[in-house]
């Protein structure tokens, strides 16, 4: 039974039912009914496209439907076939990593120790008595900072307290994120707020900081290339499907080429 307010299309005389799209809604997600049938109908075309050069170029056989999952390594194939799929250049590898000195170093290297102010962050009394004593240690550190040590034994809640606080050397991915984007962004020193995480409060002094040290072009290349050429084949992906769209015979849908689509 067809879906009375699903309209059929067609893709080069080929039919789409209002069935088919009905069936593919399921698969798009949207804030609307409309949303949901136009994002399945996009993707129905733009398999039917895809499929029907397949058979043009006789790498697809005619009687064969095209699953979604078979779609992108067939598009591969097919921009093989007419054109070819770019890979990125040495120099332009060369350039992304002049550009973006930044993104490869090593992981900064710090030494840290704390003073963990226990409190559940659903407990609103406890959070707040943890600000208070997090206050008056805070006034007393910047008077007598020799004093650290002393304080985390008496007043932390983590096991570093038998230490004075001392958590060692720490490095990115070694503590929980909310704590870890804080203190890695910090200078030297007794930082001036408390960090908050999901244990509590923590007053935080860093004692040593080793920045990252620069990698050689040499050892991320490959990371590189692979990035550089994952950002071109996605490019040339969507570059070939507008072509093949913009020379289909499309009735029953706008595909909107310069804009969003929208039924007609």
């Amino acid at each position: 039974m067809i879906i009375s307010d699903i309209p059929s299309v067609s893709v080069n005389q080929s039919q789409i039912d209002g069935n088919r799209i009905s069936a593919e809604m399921q698969y798009h997600p949207s804030d609307s009914r409309r949303g949901a049938m136009v994002k399945a109908t996009q993707a129905l075309i733009i398999s039917e496209v895809v499929r029907q050069r397949a058979v043009e170029l006789e790498i697809w056989p005619a009687d064969k439907p095209l699953e979604s999952h078979q779609e992108e390594p067939l598009i591969e194939q097919l921009i093989e076939a007419d054109t070819n799929l770019p890979c990125a250049t040495k120099a332009e590898c060369e350039h992304f990593y002049q550009t973006n000195e930044d993104k490869f170093r090593t992981a900064p290297l710090l030494e840290v120790r704390h003073i963990l102010l226990v409190a559940d962050p659903d407990d609103i009394q406890q959070r707040g008595e943890a600000r208070e004593m997090a206050d008056t240690l805070l006034q007393q550190l910047s008077q007598t900072p020799g004093e650290f040590s002393q304080l985390a034994s008496r007043h932390s809640g983590c096991p570093s307290a038998q230490m004075g606080g001392n958590l060692g050397q720490i490095t990115k991915g070694q503590t929980v994120p909310e704590f870890e984007r804080q203190i890695f962004a910090a200078p030297e020193g007794l930082m001036s707020t408390p960090v908050e995480s999901r244990y509590g409060l923590h007053l935080v002094e860093i004692v040593r900081r080793v920045e990252g040290k620069p990698l050689p072009f040499e050892h991320v290349k490959k990371d590189i290339q692979d990035y550089l050429d994952t950002k071109v084949k996605r490019k040339t992906i969507a570059q070939y499907i507008t072509q093949l769209l913009s020379t289909a015979d499309i009735q029953g849908f706008d595909f909107g080429l310069d804009g969003s689509p929208l039924m007609q």
